[in-house]
């Protein structure tokens, strides 16, 4: 069974930083690409980040790019999300994802004075 638990989010000031986490089990972790998508209050699900199974190739949305930075330990089966600069808009429920239908639960990360 795929289970994705994410973790570390919560409150934060603007301009400060957070690293998500995201334990991944069920499945040949270093075979898939790993993402991270968010939803901010009222609004659909942006995609964030994506890192290939060796972890040597990134992609970042134009909204985080330079801010946030997508890495991934194999041997722990865990994939990060390393936050900077933060800003209000980037509050939302941040969301692990592989393939098509596999999510975790979310974590909050709320930026705010």
């Amino acid at each position: 069974e795929v289970q994705l638990v994410e973790s570390g989010g919560g409150l934060v000031q603007p301009g400060g930083s957070l690293r998500l986490s995201c334990a991944a089990s069920g499945f040949t972790f270093s075979s898939y690409t790993m993402s991270w998508v968010r939803q901010a209050p009222g609004k659909g699900l942006e995609w964030v980040s994506a890192i290939n199974g060796a972890g040597d190739t990134t992609t970042y949305g134009d909204s985080v790019k330079g801010r946030f930075t997508i890495s991934r330990d194999n041997a722990k089966n865990t994939a990060y999300l390393q936050m900077n600069s933060l800003k209000p808009e980037d509050t939302a429920v941040y969301y692990c994802n592989v393939g098509a239908n596999y999510w975790g639960q979310g974590t909050q990360v709320t930026v705010s004075s």
